[in-house]
């Protein structure tokens, strides 16, 4: 229902509107149920207690660029790929990115929205990295509370709320990788006492090394 509500409000109205921010709207007015999610099992949410526990991922809508976005709920190392096209195949490309720059190559649970760009290629590569892919469940904001704060730290530190063309891909690719160096290496995380994620990590291998 979303994509084809998406399909007429580019071609009737010239607009633009992701699927999950439509059902939002419709959520606010209406009762939504899907079918096939009805009795689907989900499992419990694991609590992080290591690294690579859990990795929670979701998308931002920048108008022309979307943002796939990850991050290790224990560790908080995070990684972001920006695309032109919210499609699996860019979901797809992004799995493969994010697990070999930052996720070790392989983890407990990997954690998604229902998305159309966590299905098809995306789901069929998932399990090359994880021992089980989850789908949140939705209108669930809790189950993805990590990855929704990092959307806020996305957007206020790095690009923002405005929109952008597909032509600023390389421009804001620049962006997202200063951000991240910033993120990793000089920004304070309340959750890991005040020291930057990598920071944090390096000194744990230091002290491991020691020992």
């Amino acid at each position: 229902m979303g994509q084809k509500i998406q399909y007429f409000i580019e071609l009737e109205h010239d607009a633009h509107l992701s699927v999950p921010k439509i059902y939002e709207i419709l959520s606010e007015k209406y009762v939504i149920r899907s079918k096939w999610r009805k009795n689907k099992e989900r499992g419990r949410i694991p609590k992080a207690s290591k690294p690579r526990d859990m990795i929670q991922t979701d998308t931002i809508d920048f108008g022309g660029l979307f943002a796939f976005r990850a991050i290790d709920i224990f560790t908080k190392e995070a990684d972001i790929l920006l695309a032109t096209e919210l499609t699996a195949k860019y979901g797809c490309q992004f799995l493969y990115q994010s697990m070999r720059r930052r996720c070790g190559s392989h983890v407990h649970l990997l954690q998604t929205d229902g998305g159309p760009e966590f299905k098809a290629e995306f789901t069929n590569n998932a399990l090359f990295f994880c021992d089980r892919h989850r789908i949140a469940r939705p209108y669930r904001k809790n189950e993805q509370s990590y990855i929704e704060s990092f959307n806020r730290t996305v957007r206020k530190e790095c690009l923002g709320w405005q929109n952008y063309r597909p032509d600023e891909l390389a421009e804001c690719t620049g962006l997202v990788e200063s951000c991240l160096k910033r993120y990793h290496y000089h920004r304070p995380h309340t959750g890991l006492g005040m020291t930057p994620p990598l920071v944090k990590k390096e000194a744990n291998c230091r002290i491991f090394m020691e020992n």
